[in-house]
């Protein structure tokens, strides 16, 4: 048993580290294009998978980090004056 502890704690440590190169790749000048957009989505569903089986709070924290990497960014436009229909 003291092995599987041993493992976890690998694991987590490996989803950090993980969450890092993710958090680095989803910087809006890396992923400019639809296909790197993708392949953002899909690394960070996948980490998702993962940290869902983890325990530690760090993984947990960096998982709802990068999930909000993928929420658009919303700009707020204000007409001075118009009427908008």
């Amino acid at each position: 048993m003291h092995n599987l502890g041993t493992i976890d704690v690998a694991l987590d440590e490996m989803l950090v580290n993980l969450a890092a190169i993710v958090l680095r790749l989803s910087e809006p000048d890396v992923t400019r294009t639809p296909e790197a957009r993708r392949a953002l989505a899909k690394s960070v569903h996948q980490y998702a998978v993962c940290a869902a089986h983890s325990t530690d709070p760090r993984v947990h924290e960096l998982k709802t980090r990068l999930e909000g990497t993928l929420k658009p960014n919303l700009r707020i436009v204000a007409i001075n004056g118009a009427k908008v229909s």
